[in-house]
């Protein structure tokens, strides 16, 4: 068994458990306060706030390392890479259905006016403002840190053998890198306890298989892009 395998294990069931809290949670503060609402509604993510921000672009954020895993699974028939794409497909696919479902426990909209990553501009320890969205930068053309441009997809879609598994973990490997730059703000400025702690079990898990696609680039006589 592989570390991301492992990995991905222990995000699927952390999802789990952490979707059962949110509702446990949910349900736990509309019967608060006489049921008034009252309680709930002081409890309840706004709208422009980093819970509803980082559940809105992450969900964003994995919907493309989603599609990224599935081009890669038909263009190589390496098992190494296979088992990774669906690994990251199955894992954070269940991260996104679990944010979209709290935005929807939450009464919030799916989409906002908001820049991307507008929140991360908000709290947390690193105060004052994120121009690059964090450590990790914004490239040209891509929407969020770490996320792959139109260009580097379609040539993604044409690459075959090798050359796509070599792109796939560049290209995941820069994903990832922006993905735990995104989780760490949440984990330091989310106030919901369950996504607070799905972030921190991204960051451990993506950081683990960064460590793998080193291990796999290195094999292939590649390596991270700068």
């Amino acid at each position: 068994m592989t570390r991301t395998y492992w990995a991905a294990v222990t995000a699927v069931v952390l999802a789990m458990l952490f979707a059962a809290g949110a509702v446990t949670v949910a349900a736990g503060n509309g019967n608060e306060g006489g049921g008034s609402g009252g309680s709930a509604a002081a409890r309840t993510p706004g709208e422009d706030s980093a819970d509803a921000g980082f559940a809105r672009d992450m969900s964003v954020h994995h919907q493309q390392a989603v599609e990224m895993s599935f081009i890669v699974r038909d263009r190589t028939k390496d098992e190494e890479v296979r088992r990774l794409a669906y690994d990251i497909a199955n894992t954070q696919a269940n991260q996104r259905g679990m944010m979209l479902g709290w935005l929807d426990l939450w009464g919030l909209p799916k989409v906002s006016s908001d820049e991307p990553m507008a929140w991360m501009a908000k709290g947390g320890p690193e105060q004052g403002g994120h121009g690059s969205h964090g450590a990790h930068e914004v490239r040209d053309g891509s929407l969020m840190p770490g996320m792959a441009t139109r260009a580097e997809l379609a040539k993604l879609r044409e690459a075959d053998g090798k050359q796509a598994e070599i792109l796939y973990l560049q290209l995941m490997t820069d994903h990832h890198k922006g993905g735990v730059t995104m989780a760490r703000g949440c984990a330091d400025r989310c106030e919901v306890g369950t996504e607070r702690s799905l972030a921190q079990g991204m960051v451990d898990a993506q950081e683990s298989e960064l460590a793998l696609m080193a291990d796999l680039l290195k094999a292939r006589g590649a390596a991270p892009r700068p």
